[in-house]
């Protein structure tokens, strides 16, 4: 063979060994370039997927508390119901005598737990040493599974592990403000859903690893993160005030057949806390899902639970539980009415427009383009003062006010006493109004914006403008936080006052407020009159139009009765807004003074003097005021009547015996200046009882007569301190109740000529 054929040959040789070198180290260096730099973050996340499993562990959900720290939402103590199949399989089943564990474990497990033994099974053939059996597990339950373990001699193969469950202690009280959690412990709407992120926590972690074939590897190889629980909430909520405006709100939302459900609101005027909001009705949010309204039920139980009428049914089910969750108080838009009145007569008194003695006429109507609007009084009420056109809630006043300011004047204070845009208070759901801008304002429109009617804003946004007029003029920001705090009571972060602009001057504000308690003392806001407070207050009786004309002007018309003041009108510190949606019309009408001044009347008769509000009685009111009942049980007969009679009461004597054994009313109650008190002289007497006879519909002097006649005593609220035409309308112990004679019966009175 030639010399050179060789060299050729060991040249293409060495050449093809290059290649095949550079080719094979390169796909290699590429491959590894892709796998380690291109792919390798996602591959390594891939691979721990696959040789780990994450576990979450529940974080406890922060408590929320009232503003005097009661506890009005709570993560309670429950468990978590782990099994172990690994465990199983490998430690209990090879023991004699074990063959049918799985199959005990499975039937007494599922009968202690409320499910079926196949998906009991079905957790135990899992290939893992962690498998959830039940969540949200209560201690009586978890008790028989400790029972069960120990009766079987179990070890790992049940686990319980710590979980929580959102607890309400006080039910529905709050409901709206508190709103509610979902099952991933999520808050869905109020508080609980507003600082969810707050609430929440950070969850825990529980890493366990798996070999080649998937199957969880001992305990040994588990990594555990530990939840960080939830930071809590301080509320402006006061517990006490909010029973006190619930239960008037309730009583007279059942009173009145509120069709529509009924919200009242109770605010610092100064720093826009507030104090207590409720929605009637409402719900249980340990139970969000049962609907309460039994109109609502009713209409469920109407469908037919087939499934032709399944979709049906689902959302009229669905359409009910968003009704009861929803915050009727910032949630939903309402005409005014003649509450807004209060801010029309701010303006005008701003501008310089008009003064308390300004003098307007009423004709019972008043012409406006084309069309004549009418006064509630239809008959008109002559000349008068522009103070007592607010007094007697004249239209066509506040018409002719509404043309003296013009539509750009009315709109620009509108707008500054925050109508036009969301408060921003600290809750889901908020609406915004409804209205026209000062180039939608005709004459007409103008006209019955004056008096609250045309454009639609939300309660809250009502009593904040409110509080703008009682306040000095200052448009703050309502808030239901107070602060946030962590475990150890630490301060995280507050909701300080915002002021958010001052709409009117401090003596506008001052005018205004006078005129207004005027109008609470002897005007057509005097049902919402509470001796010794100086109430600034304002009712309002306004048309559902919308509704009406949407319904093509047929059919019954709607209405809303509603009430907000303030006291004490001479240094405003608390506001209250009451609101019933489409009362059932007494006498074929609706009058908001009539429905909601009483509760407003007697949820500022509670809460002014707890919330440490001094009153200043006039002499008519001290004249008439209850007094407190002396004590004279274990006196002698003559030592008692002397006692009663130096308190300035009278006294009946029952039964035989030398001394008192028992009176009503008891001591430290309280009892009309001139009532009597009974004296028991033996146990069969006081044993004795009279009956309550029926004192709505009267006057005062026959209801003072009804009483005196039965044996009572009389506590009198309501119009009857102030008004000449006072008419009783409830009283606190019902007709034909047996009670002790002496018994005191409240009895509340309304104005007849209130009624707007």
């Amino acid at each position: 063979m030639a010399k050179g054929t060789t060299v050729r040959m060991w040249r293409r040789t060495i050449f093809v060994l290059l290649v095949l070198i550079v080719g094979g180290f390169g796909t290699l260096v590429v491959s590894l370039f892709r796998l380690q730099i291109l792919e390798g973050e996602e591959l390594q996340t891939r691979a721990v997927n696959q040789q780990t499993q994450d576990t979450s562990l529940s974080a406890k959900r922060g408590t929320i508390y009232d503003c005097n720290m009661k506890v009005l939402a709570t993560s309670a103590d429950v468990w978590k119901i782990v099994l172990d199949p690994n465990y199983i399989r490998k430690e209990l089943v090879p023991k004699e005598g074990n063959e049918n564990i799985q199959d005990v474990i499975a039937e007494r497990l599922a009968a202690i737990l409320g499910k079926d033994q196949e998906t009991i099974r079905a957790l135990m053939e899992k290939q893992t040493y962690y498998a959830v059996a039940a969540t949200k597990v209560e201690t009586d339950v978890k008790d028989q599974i400790l029972e069960l373990k120990t009766e079987l001699n179990l070890g790992n193969a049940i686990q319980l592990e710590p979980d929580y469950k959102r607890y309400y202690p006080y039910g529905a009280f709050a409901s709206s403000v508190l709103g509610f959690t979902n099952s991933e412990n999520q808050g869905v709407t109020g508080v609980e859903a507003s600082y969810n992120s707050y609430l929440s926590g950070t969850p825990g972690k529980l890493v366990t690893a798996k070999n080649a074939w998937g199957i969880d590897m001992p305990y040994q190889y588990e990594q555990r993160v530990e939840a960080q629980d939830g930071y809590s909430i301080v509320l402006t909520i006061d517990e006490v005030v909010q029973h006190f405006l619930e239960k008037s709100v309730a009583e007279a939302a059942e009173s009145c057949q509120a069709r529509n459900r009924a919200c009242g609101i109770v605010m610092n005027v100064n720093t826009g806390e507030i104090l207590a909001m409720t929605v009637k009705g409402d719900y249980d949010p340990n139970d969000p899902y049962t609907i309460t309204d039994e109109a609502d039920l009713a209409a469920i139980a109407a469908i037919p639970d087939d499934e032709e009428h399944q979709e049906e049914r689902s959302e009229a089910i669905r359409t009910a539980q968003e009704k009861q969750w929803r915050n009727k108080c910032i949630s939903d838009t309402y005409n005014p009415g003649s509450v807004f009145k209060m801010v029309t007569a701010a303006m005008g008194i701003e501008e310089g427009l008009v003064n308390e003695n300004t003098t307007f006429s009423c004709g019972g109507y008043y012409r406006v383009a084309d069309y004549n609007i009418g006064c509630w009084k239809t008959a008109g009420h002559g000349t008068e003062t522009f103070a007592q056109g607010l007094s007697n809630s004249c239209n066509p006043v506040f018409m002719q006010l509404g043309e003296l300011l013009g539509a750009d004047t009315f709109f620009r204070y509108f707008e500054a006493f925050g109508l036009t845009r969301k408060t921003g208070i600290d809750l889901t759901g908020e609406s915004n109004s409804i209205y026209y801008d000062a180039a939608g304002l005709g004459p007409t429109e103008l006209a019955t914006s004056s008096f609250g009617q045309t454009f639609r804003v939300t309660p809250i946004q009502m009593i904040t403008a409110a509080a703008a007029v009682a306040n000095g003029g200052y448009l703050v920001q309502p808030h239901v936080v107070s602060k946030i705090i962590d475990s150890d009571g630490n301060i995280v972060s507050t909701n300080d006052t915002t002021v958010k602009r001052q709409v009117i001057s401090e003596e506008t504000s001052a005018r205004v407020s006078a005129m207004l308690q005027e109008t609470a003392t002897t005007g057509t806001a005097k049902n919402g009159y509470v001796a010794g407070y100086r109430i600034a207050g304002k009712t309002g009786t306004s048309e559902k139009i919308d509704e009406w004309n949407a319904a093509g002007r047929e059919g019954e018309k709607m209405y809303i009765a509603s009430y907000c003041g303030y006291a004490p009108a001479d240094d405003p510190e608390i506001i209250m807004l009451v609101f019933f949606d489409e009362p059932v019309p007494q006498n074929g009408e609706v009058f908001g003074s009539a429905i909601a001044g009483p509760p407003f009347a007697e949820t500022m008769a509670e809460i002014l003097p707890y919330l440490g509000i001094e009153p200043k009685y006039t002499e008519e009111e001290l004249a008439k005021l209850d007094i407190s009942t002396p004590g004279v049980v274990g006196q002698s007969v003559e030592s008692a009547q002397t006692t009663v009679s130096n308190a300035g009461l009278t006294y009946k004597v029952y039964g035989e015996g030398d001394k008192v054994v028992a009176q009503i009313p008891e001591q430290g109650e309280s009892i009309p200046k001139g009532g009597t008190v009974v004296l028991y002289l033996d146990a069969e007497s006081a044993a004795g009882t009279v009956t309550v006879p029926e004192l709505t519909g009267l006057t005062l002097s026959q209801v003072n007569a009804r009483i005196s006649q039965a044996g009572l005593n009389i506590s009198v609220s309501g119009a009857a301190l102030t008004g000449s035409n006072a008419v009783s309308d409830t009283q606190d112990i019902a007709a034909g109740t047996e009670v002790p004679a002496g018994t005191v019966v409240t009895v509340n009175f309304v104005d007849l000529e209130a009624v707007h």
